[in-house]
């Protein structure tokens, strides 16, 4: 059986592999890139946290600290992934800060909702651009700029996807367009960059219980009620029993982002959704 170590130690040093290991974390102001970013500061890494939000940035710093981890080791900067010269500075200031970059993890996205009431393919082509800017071109030039400093430390990319790649969804079809494209970018990076000895994987959960559907625009009370079906339906649709929580996916990452737990798993998809896809209609219109 496979298991996911958290803090899996060295059997001659005693020590994490992340210890001194730097970690850049996309949309960690909340949900999985938060519990992403508190589990590596953990593991003894040094982390850079990044989200739109600087208030919610502080949250997770101060979760970081209180993980084990010193102030000094954790840097926040607070931007738009989707803005070159934002990331641009996002990976500069990290190398300058901490000297090397050893995992990306690409977390940042969304599912931009569209509110004049259309759906499918009479969404405007605007919400489509929106969309894939963010879900797919923030990750290619993000990557870009850290591939040198990854090769040089023999690192390894985490991309978070979604099980929404797979599955048909009648009324928001871009964002489930966004992931599939990137599954196929993770593909051809890992093909790429394992040349370099640059590891690259995805995660791709299924509902995960984080402020998701209230960052793509819905109502508190909206929100509340996707949830409130799911939960209906966990027992039904999802052969777990339960949705999925940020800590279940932001353990899958650091392991693929340790090198001596996964070394072996290069261009995958881990799927972490509970058993959903067997379903095959858990994320559908009715839900």
């Amino acid at each position: 059986f496979l298991t996911f170590p958290l803090l899996q130690t060295s059997p001659t040093s005693g020590m994490s592999f992340f210890q001194g290991k730097v970690v850049l974390v996309t949309g960690s102001s909340d949900g999985i890139g938060r519990s992403a970013a508190v589990l590596f500061a953990k593991a003894g890494a040094k982390v850079t946290i990044t989200g739109r939000s600087s208030d919610k940035l502080a949250v997770t710093k101060s979760a970081c600290v209180a993980a084990g981890a010193k102030a000094g080791d954790i840097l926040e900067l607070a931007g738009d992934v989707t803005d070159k010269q934002f990331i641009t500075k996002l990976v500069q200031d990290t190398v300058d800060k901490f000297g090397r970059l050893d995992v990306l993890v690409n977390n940042a996205g969304a599912a931009i909702i569209d509110f004049t009431g259309k759906n499918g393919l009479d969404i405007p082509i605007e919400i489509f651009d929106h969309t894939m800017d963010l879900n797919v071109r923030s990750v290619i030039l993000i990557s870009q700029l850290a591939i040198p400093y990854l090769e040089k430390t023999q690192g390894a990319i985490v991309n978070v996807s979604s099980i929404v790649s797979s599955l048909f969804t009648c009324s928001q079809p871009f964002y489930p367009m966004s992931k599939t494209c990137l599954d196929q970018l993770t593909v051809q990076m890992a093909g790429t960059l394992i040349k370099k000895g640059i590891r690259v994987n995805s995660v791709n959960p299924g509902i995960i219980r984080t402020n998701f559907i209230q960052a793509a625009g819905l109502p508190s009370d909206a929100a509340k009620q996707f949830y409130d079906k799911a939960d209906e339906k966990e027992s039904t649709q999802i052969p777990l029993g339960k949705c999925g929580v940020p800590d279940d996916i932001g353990k899958i990452i650091v392991f693929l982002a340790d090198r001596s737990q996964s070394e072996i798993i290069v261009g995958q998809r881990i799927v972490a959704d509970g058993g959903s896809l067997l379903k095959n209609s858990l994320l559908s219109a009715e839900v």
